[in-house]
């Protein structure tokens, strides 16, 4: 059996994750909040992260690794020196959840917008968080794309923050 694919992400009120340039600083009116909106809880029920390339450039950027204590795949055709243990996987998503599942992966953060339209294009995606920044970029890296496999989705949970972001939950019907 798979581990349960799960996606974890901010977007912007009109579905942007990040600005055209890979951008993340409208993230910073709810970030001065302190607030971790549930992240932490999240991430104590993961077992790997995977991420594609661009994703992964940006969070080498951070000032710490966010991912210390989990295993992490960089989906990439691109060469890729790893800093921290990471390794590498290229192509269909569902041969590495196999692979994952023989390691006694359960749970699977998949991130990065590719990555997760992937993942949505292949069915394998369980749960999505949906964190809703009330701000519009008027452009951006969309989250979602024409062309994604029609699928339904029950409300799990739904939660406003003082910050303005509302944060929804889904599982797969």
């Amino acid at each position: 059996m798979r581990p349960r694919v799960s996606v974890y992400i901010a977007i912007s009120l009109d579905q942007c994750i990040a600005r055209d340039d890979g951008g993340l600083d409208w993230l910073a009116g709810v970030q001065d909040s302190k607030e971790d909106y549930g992240y932490a809880a999240f991430m104590a029920t993961v077992d790997a992260v995977v991420l594609g390339r661009s994703t992964y450039d940006t969070v080498l950027g951070f000032d710490s690794w966010p991912f210390a204590d989990k295993r992490v795949v960089v989906l990439t055709h691109r060469p890729l020196t790893p800093r921290f243990g990471e390794s590498v996987h290229a192509g269909a998503l569902a041969p590495l959840m196999a692979t994952l599942a023989s390691q006694d992966v359960r749970r699977v953060y998949l991130d990065g917008g590719v990555t997760i339209r992937q993942g949505l294009e292949e069915e394998i995606v369980d749960d999505l968080t949906l964190s809703l920044v009330p701000v519009i970029l008027g452009g951006g890296r969309p989250l979602f794309s024409d062309g994604l496999p029609e699928s339904a989705w029950r409300l799990e949970s739904a939660q406003a923050y003082p910050s303005g972001l509302a944060q929804v939950r889904y599982s797969r019907r």
